[in-house]
Formats: C-alpha cells, structure tokens, sequence
C-alpha cells in the first residue's frame, strides 16, 4: 500500500515496486490520477487496485485498508507517503497552516501505519512499514515550520512505532531523502535561490526519484529483515557538508 499514490513519490514508488512483482495498493485523494496510473501498471503486466483515501481525515483510513486487503490479499509492505507544505514566514502562519501540514505529514502517517500494522498483527506475518521523512527531521530552513516540525516528528516516531511493533515482527524504517525535483519544491529548486543551494550539496545536484529505488526496495524486501528503527538518507552528502 503507498499513499499519495496519485503524484511525485509515490507514484514512482507505486511503478517500483509493480515492476519487482509487488501487487500494489494506490491510495490518494485523487481517485481518476488512481487509475492512471492502476491502468499504466496493469498494461505493463503488473497488479494494482485503487482506494481513495485522505490521510488527514482519521475515519477514512479503515475503509481504505480494508478494500485493499479486498482486492489484494494482506498488506506486506506500507509506504506511508503522502506529504504536503505550506511555504509562508514563520509570524504569518496561522492555526489553519499549521493544521494542513500536521494532520497529513504526522497525524495522517501515524493513523495509517497503526491501521496497517493492527492487520499485520491480527494476521501474524509481520510486515514492513516504510515512512517518507526528510532532511528536514535533522536540519531547518525558513518559511516551512510545520513541514519541519512534522518531518522531525515523524523520523522520532519511526523509531518509537520500531520499538513497540518489533514483538509482532513488524519492521519500521524510514527513508530522509533531500532535494529531489517533486510538485512540492520544483519552483524553488528553478528560482535562483535553489540553484545556489544546489551548488552546497556535495554531489552538486539534486536527486533523481530513481535515486530512492536501492533504499526503497531494500527495506521493502526481506533483505532488511534485521533492520528496524532504522532512517536512510538520500540526500548527496547534504547533510554532511562542511559548515
């Protein structure tokens, strides 16, 4: 199951893992994006259904769990993607701002990894669940203060969800990726202040979506069967630049 399913990311995830074999469950707000894409995966021989879904909205998580067990048999794997940003100055937000990004980026994360791991205890097999976190759990930047807060939050819930769920074999990890070229950050990585920014990461670029293809199945598979608690970042050396 990959939420935010319908773009960025999680689109790309969604075609990933379909091509290693994997029976994937879309899950968005936006349900024709859904079948797209179900429809792009199932004329390249792979399987997907489709649930429309809205993290921020707690009572409509169950119901989207449930139709893809449905269609597809229990979750192996969640990809607990959807994320969003409200890009204002730090005494301009409102409650309202605050809200949008925390209800999806930590709330909506935290009440769809609990529904996915109750079936994955009640089943007995285990499970793997992946959270999309960011360089922005260990660093900060201006005008994106709940982005940051719920991404911070999310890399410490990772590890608190890996220490509770590790008695029902259920594995949780994280992947922080840095700068990649996504709906959310494309306008500030053209704008003259992304290209100087650019010009600081140690690789001298962005990331490419399939830069996260090594990490994505890594802890998707059984390969990281002893790995828990466990954040992998993506970010060509950002964070380790010299000051």
């Amino acid at each position: 199951m990959i939420t935010g399913a319908s773009s960025g990311f999680g689109k790309h995830f969604a075609k990933v893992l379909a091509r290693e074999g994997a029976k994937v469950g879309l899950a968005a707000r936006r349900v024709d994006a859904l079948q797209s894409l179900a429809q792009e995966i199932r004329s390249a021989g792979g399987v997907a259904a489709v649930a429309q879904l809205d993290v921020a909205d707690a009572a409509s998580i169950p119901a989207a769990v449930t139709s893809i067990e449905r269609e597809l048999g229990r979750i192996d794997v969640l990809v607990n993607n959807s994320g969003t940003s409200i890009v204002k100055p730090l005494l301009e937000y409102t409650e309202q701002d605050w809200d949008a990004v925390i209800d999806v980026n930590l709330k909506g994360a935290f009440f769809v990894a609990t529904e996915v791991a109750r079936h994955m205890r009640t089943d007995g097999r285990g499970g793997s669940i992946i959270n999309i976190e960011s360089i922005l759990s260990f660093r900060q930047t201006g005008h994106i203060p709940a982005y940051v807060a719920s991404k911070a939050g999310l890399t410490q819930l990772t590890k608190t969800m890996a220490l509770e769920l590790a008695r029902h074999d259920i594995r949780v990890n994280g992947i922080a990726p840095g700068y990649f070229s996504t709906d959310i950050n494309r306008d500030f990585l053209a704008s003259e202040a992304g290209a100087a920014m650019i010009k600081r990461i140690p690789q001298r670029r962005a990331g490419n979506v399939e830069d996260l293809e090594g990490p994505l199945l890594l802890l998707a598979s059984d390969a990281s069967r002893y790995m828990t608690g466990t954040t992998l970042v993506v970010d060509g050396g950002h964070l380790v630049r010299s000051l």
